[in-house]
């Protein structure tokens, strides 16, 4: 793969900064930290960072109300700080796709203040949908749009008008009808380019057109009328724009789309717009053979025509975490994801989850293309239960709390098995920076008071979000020399995959296989078998075993197993 392809079949890992690595001490995860553990990435084998949006913001949406994308938010670093993070990472053979949100901006944003303190019908107001309310007095939303955080997607400001924001009303939706609104865009672009970005992943890319005529909309409607806020053709001349700018800097554009018709979803695709799309469908499925070969296949029939490499994904920043989605019954809500059926308290087996993310983990690194791995995932974090009064998500608050929220995927990530914070807070240079060093259980009581003491004496903030009782059971230096964990499975696969000829972008083809067993071959003499039935199943013929998600039984793969074969 040359160079500038590099994106067709890397392994990309996604940081949410708050809660990777927390250098300074103040509970808050920073770049401080994330350059402090590069040597832990560079170990792992991936080949690219994905960044959540580090810019300046108040934190109302966890970053993604962005005030400023040209300044690194103060709790986190400073703009010099990126740029050595980029160019550190990148001598370590690893790439940064920094995240931007251009549906919308914080209501801190300079446009929008300018916009509230200019009034109705002014040239700043313009840039956002502003609109006179419905009703005798205007009383009534200008339609019925929902939010995709749940309640209604409008909200009045005190001179009477409206406005519109398809998530929390502290992130007003941009116009982009408006000429303004793509030339800063554009220029947003250039700036992280210039700065070493290989790549940007692009927030909500489906929403950003909207129906000028903002009717109303019903999706349930018998009609069928199209969705005025949803995949609009004129997003298509944006990303044909922006195209033209990262080719410019040999950079790779990544859509967060939720387009769930495949013929549309690829349209996006097309060799003048975005080079690849995060692959939802994927995640969407539960724990079932005929589901994910249903989804493999349609997500590979619909890139090939337009030459895109398909993306795997099994969880991120916003999704509930593999494991806990994976150990859940079949029945209701399943071990699919749907953001619909979240709710507190959902059952679920932590062993039975643990075995399928595993053999999850091996599918999806041995399919077609690039695959994306969220921070945790590779320690078999399960989702978090955050206390009620510590949530933070404007998802839980809009549910009228039925709605449990994201922070659970979101929790700090455990380095050591003790010790305050189970060193997330430990600063750079400290011992256990790595994994060593420091006495596990030493130190202050994680998650009482607001300030843990370190054994070294020294202060730690407490994490801006809880760890549970027992995080330390994940940490990394209690998995780092523990040939059956899951930190080992993921750093041997992703060795197995990067020096594996067949593996990545290229071609894939089913072998005939019992019910509820998936094999697929991807050369010549490489197979991946994953048995998802309730009995032990037969391997095909081969020479050897090049890595398994768990032992075999007395020769035949065990249910929820995987395994890669040489043949």
């Amino acid at each position: 793969m040359s160079d500038t392809s590099w994106w067709r079949d890397a392994a990309i890992y996604q940081v949410y900064v708050r809660s990777f690595a927390d250098g300074d001490g103040d509970g808050t995860g920073d770049l401080a930290g994330v350059r402090a553990r590069l040597p832990y990435l560079a170990e792992l084998g991936v080949d690219a960072i994905w960044f959540t949006p580090w810019y300046v913001s108040p934190m109302a949406d966890g970053g993604y109300d962005v005030a400023d994308y040209r300044a690194i938010d103060p709790a986190f670093g400073t703009l010099d700080e990126a740029e050595k993070l980029i160019a550190e990472a990148r001598a370590l053979g690893i790439r940064t796709i920094v995240d931007v949100v251009p549906n919308h901006v914080s209501d801190a944003h300079p446009w929008f203040r300018a916009a509230l303190a200019a009034g109705p019908g002014s040239p700043e107001r313009e840039l956002f949908h502003f609109r006179p309310g419905r009703g005798p007095d205007g009383e009534l939303p200008p339609n019925n749009w929902p939010s995709q955080f749940n309640g209604e997607s409008w909200t009045r400001h005190a001179d009477g008008d409206w406005y519109l924001h398809l998530f929390s009303e502290r992130q007003p939706d941009l116009n982009w009808a408006h000429p303004a609104v793509r030339r800063e865009h554009e220029d947003v672009l250039r700036f992280w380019f210039e700065r070493g970005a290989a790549g940007v992943r692009i927030d909500s890319a489906a929403l950003l057109a909207k129906d000028p005529a903002l009717p109303d909309w019903d999706e349930d409607d018998p009609r069928g009328e199209p969705n005025p806020f949803v995949d609009l053709d004129d997003l298509h001349e944006i990303y044909r724009s922006w195209r033209a700018i990262a080719d410019e800097y040999d950079g790779v554009l990544i859509g967060e789309l939720w387009v769930p018709e495949p013929e549309r979803f690829s349209r996006y695709l097309r060799p003048d717009e975005l080079h690849t799309a995060f692959n939802f469908d994927f995640l969407a499925r539960p724990w079932d053979a005929a589901e994910l070969r249903t989804s493999i296949d349609t997500t590979l029939e619909y890139h090939a025509p337009v030459g895109a490499p398909a993306t795997w994904v099994l969880c991120n920043h916003d999704v509930t975490r593999t494991v806990t989605r994976y150990g859940r019954d079949d029945a209701d809500p399943g071990t699919g994801f749907a953001f619909a059926a979240k709710r507190f308290g959902t059952p679920t087996d932590p062993v039975r989850g643990t075995r399928r993310a595993r053999a999850a983990a091996l599918l999806s690194l041995a399919l077609p293309g690039s695959v994306y791995l969220y921070q945790g995932e590779e320690l078999g974090l399960p989702e978090a239960e955050v206390p009620r009064d510590r949530i933070v998500d404007p998802m839980h608050f809009r549910s009228e709390g039925r709605d449990p929220g994201r922070d659970g995927c979101r929790v700090p990530l455990p380095w050591r098995a003790g010790g305050a914070a189970y060193g997330f807070s430990d600063p750079p240079g400290a011992d256990g920076v790595d994994g060593e060093g420091g006495v596990d259980g030493e130190g202050g009581v994680d998650g009482e008071g607001g300030v843990h003491v370190n054994g070294d004496g020294t202060a730690t903030g407490e994490p801006w979000l809880p760890q549970p009782a027992g995080w330390g059971t994940y940490a990394v230096a209690r998995q780092e020399d523990d040939p059956g964990s899951m930190l080992r499975l993921y750093r041997d696969a992703l060795r197995l995959r990067r020096g594996e000829p067949g593996l990545g972008d290229g071609p894939m083809r089913w072998l005939d296989s019992p019910g509820g067993v998936l094999s697929f071959a991807r050369s010549d003499d490489f197979v991946c078998v994953v048995n998802l039935a309730e009995e032990t199943a037969p391997l095909p013929a081969h020479r050897s075993v090049l890595i398994g998600s768990g032992p075999l039984d007395e020769g035949k793969l065990p249910q929820d197993t995987a395994v890669w074969l040489r043949t």
